[in-house]
């Protein structure tokens, strides 16, 4: 994996750069120290990733990630910053991970590996698909200490518990703090109420089986999971199943 460095700050690139050195296939292929520099060498280089900090002089973080994202094949971009309060606008640039300084090697190796589940391809679909809708695109999720940005295309379902909503997607779970009924809202005909405790994608629905209990659940494509159907919501599958 090609990484390209950002950060108007010497020792912090070196630092950067020692932590890839010891991440077996994954090489720096450049440095820049401000945001015009980054995007000059991204056209030249053609990175996988960058990595890149948000407060720098002129063209700051936020911005040149949004320039990176409009490019014809965008790369990855993993926010490093030693302040936690642009999270948000990290991820409405697009960015898949925001880490916070000082960067530990594991911490920055799950980065990558998140951002390597992201093509380019996909980049440039979400890019376009945010440009001609301003409908969802992605969930953040907070995963450790890290926030992450998880496609919705990867989302399989949405079941609250108490405060919490878990996002089954297809590389596991994580929690997020928002309502079913505020993702129902977003995402609209994307998602399918299944119960009064469960949203599915729409996508990936594969049809219904009989569960154990006597009664019925929701069968996706590529995963093993079984979701309950209350009684209430049945109909509304059943049709949409017939239309699909």
């Amino acid at each position: 994996m090609r990484v390209l460095i950002v950060d108007d700050e010497l020792p912090a690139r070196n630092r950067l750069r020692e932590l890839l050195s010891r991440l077996p296939d994954h090489e720096c292929c450049g440095e820049a120290g401000a945001g015009a520099d980054a995007l000059r060498l991204a056209q030249q280089l053609n990175p996988d990733v960058v990595l890149l900090d948000i407060q720098m002089p002129g063209l700051d973080g936020i911005e040149t990630a949004r320039r990176l994202a409009a490019m014809e094949q965008p790369p990855a971009v993993v926010f490093i910053t030693a302040h936690g309060d642009y999270a948000l606008e990290a991820f409405d640039a697009q960015a898949v991970a925001y880490l916070l300084k000082p960067v530990r090697l594991e911490r920055l190796e799950q980065a990558l590996i998140s951002a390597g589940r992201i093509n380019r391809a996909q980049l440039s679909r979400l890019a376009a698909d945010q440009a001609a809708d301003s409908g969802r695109a992605h969930i953040r999720a907070r995963i450790g200490q890290r926030l992450e940005l998880i496609p919705l295309a990867e989302v399989f379902y949405f079941q609250a518990d108490q405060k919490y909503v878990t996002v089954r997607y297809r590389h596991g779970e994580v929690l997020v703090e928002e309502s079913l009924k505020n993702i129902e809202q977003e995402l609209g005909a994307r998602v399918v109420r299944v119960h009064r405790n469960a949203l599915a994608v729409a996508i990936h629905i594969a049809g219904l089986e009989k569960s154990v209990d006597g009664g019925m659940a929701l069968v996706f494509h590529d995963i093993p999971d079984r979701l309950e159907v209350s009684r209430r919501h049945l109909p509304v599958i059943r049709q949409f199943l017939k239309e699909a």
